[in-house]
């Protein structure tokens, strides 16, 4: 019973997020990319605790239909602050396809949340930061933009989200290995152009952690 109650709370909650990332950006039209990452940042991190309060199976409903309601809202432009920004990105589609596959990758609820949280957060701040600190040292990846500024915070976040799993996992995971996997994920961050890092960053670091 208690599952199926945050079930419906989760729905209403990424809902009231949607919501509310729309009115703001719609009433002060502040910058598309800083109410995606809004979005991004909220949800995902919201995403990483579900498997602490939900089964596997109403998680992997749960991305299948945000994945039906979010390629609705941008065919049509519903939800136009996730979707409005200049450069092409299927970011929110492969956020919610990732928050499914990474649910078959592995049932561990802690390894789930190290990877969900490397795209939320690890790359969530990365963007921010980027942002703010990136305009000397960027370059270009295939036209997309990207900053050493933004990558360095990427690697600091991933450094810190595999620490902090190591120990709730109880699972030591030696420094070699957490600065190899960080900046593996870094890497792909870098080329998953078109949105690509959401998917395939969560997916990469949940597989090298479950063969770890």
């Amino acid at each position: 019973m208690g599952s199926w109650l945050f079930f419906v709370a989760s729905v209403g909650l990424v809902f009231l997020v949607l919501v509310f990332s729309e009115f703001y950006w719609r009433r002060h039209k502040v910058h598309g990319e800083l109410s995606r990452k809004f979005v991004h940042i909220t949800v995902g991190t919201f995403v990483a605790i579900w498997p602490f309060f939900l089964t596997w199976r109403q998680i992997l409903f749960l991305s299948a239909a945000f994945l039906v309601v979010i390629s609705i809202s941008k065919y049509y432009k519903i939800f136009q602050a996730i979707h409005s920004v200049t450069r092409p990105t299927w970011g929110e589609i492969y956020f919610a396809i990732a928050v499914g596959a990474t649910s078959l990758i592995t049932h561990n609820k802690f390894l789930f949340a190290a990877a969900l949280l490397h795209m939320s957060l690890a790359d969530g701040l990365a963007a921010i930061v980027g942002n703010r600190y990136g305009r000397n040292n960027s370059y270009l990846v295939s036209g997309h933009v990207k900053s050493l500024a933004g990558t360095a915070a990427f690697i600091v976040v991933s450094v810190a989200i595999l620490g902090i799993y190591g120990v709730a996992a109880t699972s030591t995971l030696q420094p070699l290995v957490i600065l190899s996997i960080a900046l593996a994920a870094a890497a792909i961050e870098n080329v998953g152009i078109y949105g690509l890092d959401n998917l395939f960053v969560p997916l990469l670091v949940g597989v090298a952690l479950k063969l770890y």
